[in-house]
């Protein structure tokens, strides 16, 4: 059985991920915002999961995470689950956050990154850009194209690490609205099985998937020059490298 940390896991699709990986019998450690929201998974730590507590889109917090979950122990596979989709948080949470863990937890065997659709409409621009969000210098689209790029990029650098990243669906989660059209009860498969499988499939890393199927990424996803452009800016930006292989 696998050892799984998912960010963001007190609802939706955060929340069904840790529970099923739980119902499959894995060990998982979940996290909330805050110490408040824990008890939204009160009923998953009842039953085995461990906890974390962060607020992701304060940089301070971010490097605390890191400590608690360095303290744990290294983890079989990681899921950046935590997003939000409008606000000053947008670039601090949906990409310096999932930077900030992969480059200073313990390295893991996996690491699965909540991208979107929506990722295709962003644009491969980072000039002017604020990523401690005191400035909307960006989109929702623009942070899941980034954080996509991310996985790409570790995923040539690491090669002892499998790196994916993945579309969930449009679904009727908080986030996602009550109109939204796609399946819930389907939105958690694809990273479930991701950090866990031994799938021939899966075991080529740095791809985009929706429904365990591969789909191409936005180009700029796997252009190199981009990867390394992004890196640099977000190192400068946070004052962390992320290592070599």
């Amino acid at each position: 059985m696998a050892r799984v940390l998912v960010t963001g896991s007190t609802d939706g699709i955060g929340r069904s991920t840790a529970m099923r990986l739980l119902e499959q019998g894995h060990d998982v450690v979940v996290h909330a915002r805050t110490p408040a929201r824990l008890s939204a998974v009160r009923d998953l730590i009842e039953r085995g999961a461990g906890e974390v507590v962060g607020d992701l889109s304060r940089f301070p917090e971010v490097r605390e995470f890191v400590a608690q979950a360095n303290g744990l122990g290294r983890f079989d596979a990681v899921i950046h689950n935590a997003g939000t989709m409008n606000g000053s948080s947008v670039l601090p949470v949906n990409v310096v956050a999932p930077y900030v863990l992969t480059a200073e937890m313990e390295r893991p065997g996996r690491l699965i990154y909540l991208s979107s659709g929506m990722h295709h409409g962003g644009r491969p621009d980072l000039a002017g850009i604020d990523w401690s969000g005191s400035r909307a210098t960006r989109s929702y689209s623009n942070s899941k194209l980034f954080v996509t790029t991310l996985m790409a990029a570790v995923a040539r650098l690491w090669p002892d690490v499998l790196a994916h990243a993945l579309d969930p669906g449009w679904v009727p989660t908080r986030m996602g609205g009550p109109s939204a059209p796609d399946d819930l009860s389907l939105a958690d498969v694809t990273q479930v099985w991701l950090a866990t499988t031994e799938d021939p499939a899966a075991m080529v890393s740095g791809r985009y998937w929706f429904h365990q199927e591969p789909r191409a990424p936005h180009p700029a996803v796997h252009d190199e020059g981009f990867q390394n452009d992004l890196l640099a800016s977000l190192a400068a930006y946070t004052g962390v490298a992320l290592a070599g292989p």
